[in-house]
This record gives C-alpha cells, sequence and structure tokens, in this order.
C-alpha cells in the first residue's frame, strides 16, 4: 500500500534534468576555482508569467579571468513577438540568426551552466525567465547558487536595497567598456567584467 502511493507521487524526470541533478550530488572540488557563469536573458519584455526567452548570452568566469572560449549563445524560435521590442534587443521575427525551440535552448544551457554560480544584473528576472521555461517542461527549478551585481555595488557603496542601479551607470562607475549592449551576449560579457571589478574591490 505504502509502496503504490510512493510510486504515485514519485516522478520520472526526463534524461536532461537528470543529469543537471547529478552535478549537484557530488562534493565540491576544493582544489581547482569554483567555475561562474555570467549570463543575461533578452525578452519580450518584464512579466516572467507572460513573456518568454528571445536569447540567452552566457559565459564563464575562473579566478580573475572571462573566459570567452566557454561561452554560450542561443536564439530561440519567437510563438510570441512584440516589434516594439525589437528596437532594444535588435532580434527580429525572421532575422538572420539561427534559431531552436526553448526547449532545446533550456536544455543547452543547463548542460552548460552545470553547478557553476550564476551572476547577472538583476539576476533573480532570468532565473525566473528560466525556471518559467523549466515549468513548461515539467521538472524542478534551478538548483545554482546565484549573484547579483546590482547587489554586489550596493553592498559596496552601503547602498539601500531600494537604490537600484543600472547596468548602464556601474558602467560609467566602473569604467567597462561597452559593446553588443542590449544582446545577450553582451550584456553577458559586459556583465561579467562588471562583476569582476566589484569581486575585487569586495574581496571575495
Amino acid at each position: 500500500m505504502v509502496f503504490d502511493w510512493f510510486k504515485k507521487v514519485s516522478k520520472d524526470y526526463p534524461k536532461f534534468w537528470e543529469n543537471y541533478l547529478k552535478n549537484f550530488e557530488q562534493e565540491p572540488d576544493t582544489t581547482t576555482p569554483k567555475r561562474v557563469v555570467v549570463f543575461d536573458c533578452e525578452t519580450t519584455g518584464l512579466d516572467f508569467k507572460k513573456d518568454v526567452i528571445l536569447s540567452i548570452g552566457a559565459v564563464s568566469v575562473i579566478d580573475n579571468a572571462v573566459i570567452v572560449n566557454d561561452s554560450l549563445e542561443l536564439f530561440i524560435k519567437q510563438d510570441i513577438y512584440k516589434s516594439e521590442t525589437a528596437s532594444i534587443h535588435g532580434i527580429l521575427k525572421e532575422g538572420k540568426e539561427e534559431k531552436i525551440v526553448e526547449a532545446e535552448a533550456v536544455i543547452r544551457f543547463l548542460d552548460f551552466i552545470k553547478d557553476a554560480t550564476l551572476v547577472g544584473h538583476h539576476v533573480s528576472f532570468d532565473i525566473e525567465m528560466i525556471n518559467q521555461a523549466l515549468k513548461r517542461l515539467d521538472v524542478g527549478k534551478l538548483k545554482n547558487d546565484s549573484m547579483d551585481t546590482d547587489a554586489m555595488y550596493q553592498k559596496f557603496k552601503g547602498l539601500q536595497e531600494d537604490q537600484h542601479s543600472s547596468l548602464d551607470e556601474l558602467c560609467k562607475i566602473l569604467k567597462v567598456e561597452k559593446s553588443d549592449r542590449h544582446t545577450a551576449s553582451g550584456d553577458a560579457f559586459i556583465t561579467a567584467l562588471v562583476f569582476l571589478k566589484l569581486r575585487k574591490r569586495l574581496a571575495i
């Protein structure tokens, strides 16, 4: 009887999700630097319940270096398209970029990040967008630790939690050159540079 109940509540997850979860079952390797993945999502808007991801950009950081050859850039086929936001992210419905379905993009993202610490500017929004995509695949939420560059700057300057700074403001303050702004891969790279400068100042 108990066994029958357990079979009903237990769930067979797809292989990609099982592989992702295995990254968190191992004892952390303290002999090598912890891998950080800085990422950004371009989306159709700012409502994570209604909007969807258009592209994902990610790049690794190890120690004090951005590992540019360990990066990811994905464009997602757009079932939902808002022409008014195209002027910001530059992604057209029928653009030249090779686009894949959302499920494949999320699976490739999980395979890339593994158990890395995730970093982003206002990262909670990007994480929630990924979590909503995972929900559509009927699996769980991201398990990774995360850090927010805005929160790091608040801590560095002793600001209140409601005193937010944009990525553009931090680039100006920290003298980080901006390139490919408002593309997922460009913003991920810029945020990685901001992260390294803030981490150095905070000595973490």
